[in-house]
């Protein structure tokens, strides 16, 4: 066991009605990059919270052995004194305080108990360095990137004198180029003997950066391999549990006639108001298809989509037709009326209420439909329709009442579609619908945005995998600084093609 940094033996965990993690067991070899893959729901989350302390001893059965000793932890700060640090996928910063606050936030530099300023900067200048970031301490951390952001959170991790680290889907939120950073960072760091455990959806990301790959499912450990002797096609496989052949069921849909507008549309920045992130914006789209819009982050494609349903908090102006009737869009109720509905980006945040059932969720923008006298609700054909969405859907929960908080990322996502279904639809817009999703749960979405456009919904969907867009959009719209710049017909058309017109180098 010398060239293991970490071994888990029989790991299981129980939580209320289900077994999450079912006598599951990982070896990491030390100065490895590790990646563990697995579909939402698997089990690898809660596996790096044991490992982490952030599910203490006592709270789940089996051992952990760290270089060769066994370890307990009982806290969070039980693991990092072992050297173990966990970067989640939503970050932990507080983004009121400075850098080098945020580095050594609960660890600071003190003599006698007085923090020693200077010193943190200090060495937050240090690390800073390490991590190529050319910024100043000083700065709050709400005025940085997501990916500067993500780079912060690996310098509070190394401050600690780190050997192990966890990244939970550290590239949800990052650009190409980001994600190159950070790809070279990591490398840097394993030059220097830290081990990484690296969790990931993105196979591709997976191959370029591991050394060995675990696949878990369904909380079991399946297989471990070096990266060398699998391919994607394997670890798809092993994780869903089944072949997917095709990623992508792009069908051909009998596009008809167009039925919905948009005409000089225009967005303004909501902490700028003079300045615009939506700039003369027109489209349209036919019913029946499709339609993808694409560019790169900060193009203005959530901002166009989110003001068309009435949900941007700024201001923005220009006209909606559907049926070549003008309509007025102020509210997401506005939107509901003429039959549109959106999935937002940010589905926690926006697109669910996390301390509610997964039937409150599905029926909450439908409650009128189920009012008696009284405004009394009838909570039967509440759950009746509600089980007949999570049934069409695929929807894994243990409970109609089970909190969706509690459920998966995809999940989570096909609850959203199933508030809507209960609505009668025109058009579909769904903003980024399979980040942070797996494959697996990535082609149940796919199938299902084929099923609505079979039933004559039309579908807006803006994605930032560009395989995504030419993998299911029958036409694409391409956004740069808040222009539209481009629009192509979905025959033929390649990756290259989008990113020019996407980075301002196609009229």
């Amino acid at each position: 066991m010398d060239d293991f940094i970490l071994e888990m033996k029989n790991i299981t965990k129980d939580f209320p009605g289900v077994r999450a993690l079912n006598n599951v067991c990982l070896k990491v070899k030390k100065g490895e990059i590790h990646a563990l893959c697995g579909e939402n729901g698997a089990g690898k989350s809660t596996l790096m919270k044991i490992l982490s302390g952030v599910y203490p001893c006592g709270t789940y059965e089996g051992e952990i052995f760290l270089n060769g000793k066994k370890a307990i932890f009982h806290s969070v700060k039980d693991a990092e004194k072992s050297g173990i640090s966990i970067i989640h996928q939503e970050l932990t910063l507080f983004k009121e305080l400075p850098i080098y606050e945020n580095i050594f936030v609960g660890n600071e530099p003190n003599k006698r108990g007085v923090v020693n300023i200077h010193e943190s900067v200090r060495r937050t200048n240090i690390l800073l360095k390490e991590l190529k970031m050319d910024v100043n301490p000083y700065i709050k951390v709400k005025n940085l990137g997501i990916g500067q952001q993500q780079l912060v959170e690996i310098a509070k991790a190394l401050s600690k004198n780190t050997q192990l680290l966890i990244l939970d889907e550290p590239t949800a939120s990052l650009t190409e180029l980001e994600v190159d950073i950070l790809m070279s960072i990591l490398k840097q760091l394993k030059l220097k003997n830290v081990t990484c455990i690296y969790i990931s959806h993105k196979i591709d990301e997976v191959f370029r950066i591991a050394d060995t790959i675990t696949v878990i499912r369904d909380g079991c450990t399946i297989e471990t391999r070096n990266v060398a002797k699998f391919t994607k096609d394997e670890v798809i496989k092993l994780m869903v549990g089944r072949e997917i052949t095709d990623l992508f069921p792009k069908e051909d849909h009998a596009v008809e006639e167009e039925f919905f507008g948009v005409k000089n549309f225009n967005v303004f920045d909501v902490k700028s108001p003079a300045r615009k992130v939506v700039d003369n914006a027109s489209f349209s789209l036919k019913r029946g298809e499709i339609l993808g819009i694409a560019g790169l982050i900060g193009a203005g494609r959530t901002e166009l989509v989110s003001s068309i349903y009435g949900s941007y908090p700024g201001k923005w102006n220009g006209e909606l037709y559907l049926n070549g009737q003008k309509i007025i869009i102020k509210t997401p109720k506005d939107a509901l009326k003429y039959g549109i509905a959106m999935v937002p980006e940010d589905r926690k945040k926006l697109g669910l209420i996390e301390s509610l059932s997964v039937r409150d969720n599905i029926t909450v923008a439908s409650l009128e439909d189920y009012k008696e006298r009284f405004n009394s609700i009838n909570s039967i054909r509440e759950n009746l329709d509600s089980m007949e969405l999570v049934k069409k859907l695929r929807i894994k929960t243990p409970h109609l009442k089970t909190l969706v908080k509690n459920l998966s990322g995809g999940n989570q996502q096909k609850v959203i579609l199933a508030r809507y279904l209960l609505r009668k639809l025109n058009i579909l817009i769904l903003d980024e619908p399979t980040r942070g999703i797996d494959v697996g749960a990535k082609y149940e979405i796919y199938r299902l945005i084929n099923e609505l456009v079979r039933e004559g919904i039309s579908v807006i969907m803006v994605s930032s995998e560009l395989k995504e867009i030419i993998g299911m959009a029958d036409r694409v719209i391409v956004m740069h600084e808040g222009k539209i710049k481009g629009e192509f017909i979905n025959k033929n058309l390649d990756q290259e093609t989008i990113m020019q017109c996407a980075i301002g180098r196609r009229n």
